[in-house]
């Protein structure tokens, strides 16, 4: 097993500052804690590459962020518990997203080129560098809306080059659990009998990552909502007219004030309480492998068939800029094409502060946007199961 690779100073500055350790739940500090490992160990350990017919390509692009870095941790945790087969399986771009590849602080460590299949640098004579130059200013660097997608873009163009079947974008402030590669695998395979069964000939993406705040009750199908309620309350009314009606014995039971009090105040306050509880509470996604159309949110983790990249990356460049996620949902509603998500999530967004500048100073009490792009499910992971699936899958399941 590949359990760490030995990264120097693997989670220095990391994630939510000095008190991460005390305020951060859940899997995700677990498996940090296992990546971490005395530097000793980076000279011992087998730097497995790609093989020579990788199936997934994995980039990611990362630009240099203001007093922290999720890089490291973002790596590692790709890497971290594949076997010599499964890493041989991917071959993996780390792109540093500036024109002076020396501004990211990371660049200079050993790590990232022992580690990497490829480290991508911006090639003067495959693009404007004076205008991406342009793009690096303080100033230009506060949405970021060109920038980021002229990253992206080159990023897809690279992992095209290498011509594996699927290429896998991510985000440099994630994390993976343990066993994503597999899981990732199985889902693809899931998507293409999927697909196939729709009679469909293509899929645009599968998602990795979304988070639960855009999967609640939306205000979009209120008709939807009420027809439901109306439904529910005229099914009690019905049911006890007809007890009352066929069941003479009952009507003691069930005078005309009871059949009120529950059809028009008991069912109000129950259905209130349903859609108080929450839709990822009442009605939760069911796991494995599932189309989803809409409200899925954001670009942390995308897997794209190669034969879409060429149409995604046209795309991107007549738009020129905008979010990535935004443009690939427009791309995607106008061309009626299918999106698959994985549940539960094999991804965690653990990045508090943006890549942006210019951003606004967090308040007491008041997460930021960042903070609030978060799938809840993953949390319920246990690391220790999620060891031993990935053990099994190992033994007898192979890659």
């Amino acid at each position: 097993m590949i359990d760490s690779y030995g990264l120097a100073g693997f989670l220095k500055d990391v994630l939510f500052g000095p008190n991460f350790e005390q305020q951060y739940p859940g899997p995700v500090k677990d498996k940090i804690r296992r990546m971490t490992v005395p530097d000793g160990l980076f000279n011992q350990a087998p730097h497995v590459k790609a093989s020579p017919n990788p199936t997934m390509c994995v980039g990611f692009a990362s630009v240099a962020r203001e007093g922290v870095s999720y890089f490291q941790s973002a790596v590692g945790s790709v890497l971290a518990g594949l076997d010599p087969v499964e890493r041989g399986d991917i071959f993996l771009i780390l792109f540093i997203a500036h024109t002076d590849p020396t501004q990211h602080p990371v660049y200079s460590e050993r790590w990232v080129h022992e580690l990497a299949d490829k480290v991508l640098l911006y090639n003067e004579n495959d693009i404007d560098i004076d205008h991406i130059r342009s793009l690096e200013t303080a100033e230009a660097r506060t949405l970021a809306l060109e920038k980021g997608l002229l990253d992206y873009t080159y990023l897809l163009k690279a992992c095209t080059a290498i011509g594996t079947p699927y290429t896998v974008m991510l985000e440099d402030d994630i994390i993976t659990l343990d066993g994503w590669y597999h899981r990732t695998k199985e889902a693809i395979s899931a998507v293409e009998r999927q697909t196939a069964e729709k009679k469909a000939l293509k899929w645009l993406y599968l998602r990795l990552f979304y988070t639960e705040n855009f999967l609640g009750w939306n205000s979009e199908e209120w008709p939807i909502y009420l027809f439901y309620s109306l439904l529910s309350a005229s099914a009690v009314l019905l049911t006890a007219l007809i007890v009352r009606r066929y069941r003479p014995t009952s009507k003691p039971y069930l005078p005309r004030e009871t059949i009120i009090v529950l059809t028009f105040v008991c069912t109000p306050l129950l259905i209130i309480l349903f859609f108080a509880a929450g839709r990822v509470t009442m009605l939760p996604i069911s796991e494995g492998v599932h189309e989803m159309p809409k409200f899925g949110c954001c670009s942390q983790g995308f897997v794209f068939p190669h034969s879409r990249i060429k149409d995604l990356v046209s795309w991107y460049e007549s738009k020129g800029i905008g979010y990535v996620d935004m443009l690939t949902e427009d791309y995607a509603n106008q061309n009626g094409e299918l999106r698959w998500a994985l549940t539960p999530s094999v991804l965690q967004h653990v990045g508090s502060k943006s890549s942006k500048t210019n951003s606004p100073v967090p308040q007491k009490g008041i997460r930021t946007i960042p903070e609030k792009l978060w799938n809840f499910a993953f949390e319920k992971n246990d690391v220790n199961i999620l060891r031993e699936e990935h053990e099994r899958q190992l033994r007898w399941g192979g890659s």
